[in-house]
């Protein structure tokens, strides 16, 4: 498959599991929440020839849970795409053990 599925999973927030205690910060960005999970889900598809899942966690394209190549929903490693608190823009945060697909998200910000 010349390009990989970027599988969406739409789930609610209420429903969402809780965030773990393993999340670290990864930073801010000027782009929509939007842009910066598909750029993130873009880079490690392609790098990886995998499927990377993209969850929803809050309608209108607001909020984004991108899973590392090999993760899947609700609990595995991904990178925490967010509306930015103070402003326009994204706070992109990572939970779990990514190892190099933790490093790379800082190249969407």
């Amino acid at each position: 498959m010349k390009y990989p599925l970027v599988a969406s999973v739409l789930a609610l927030a209420a429903c969402a599991a809780p965030p773990a205690g393993n999340v670290q910060s990864v930073g801010q960005s000027q782009n929509s929440p939007s842009a910066v999970a598909r750029c993130i889900a873009t880079k490690w598809a392609n790098a990886s020839g995998q499927t990377v899942y993209m969850q929803h966690e809050i309608a209108g394209d607001r909020a984004f849970n991108v899973f590392v190549p090999g993760q899947q929903p609700p609990n595995g490693a991904a990178a925490l795409v967010r509306p930015a608190t103070g402003g326009p823009g994204s706070s992109v945060s990572f939970r779990g053990d990514g190892g190099s697909a933790a490093s790379s998200v800082s190249t969407c910000l």
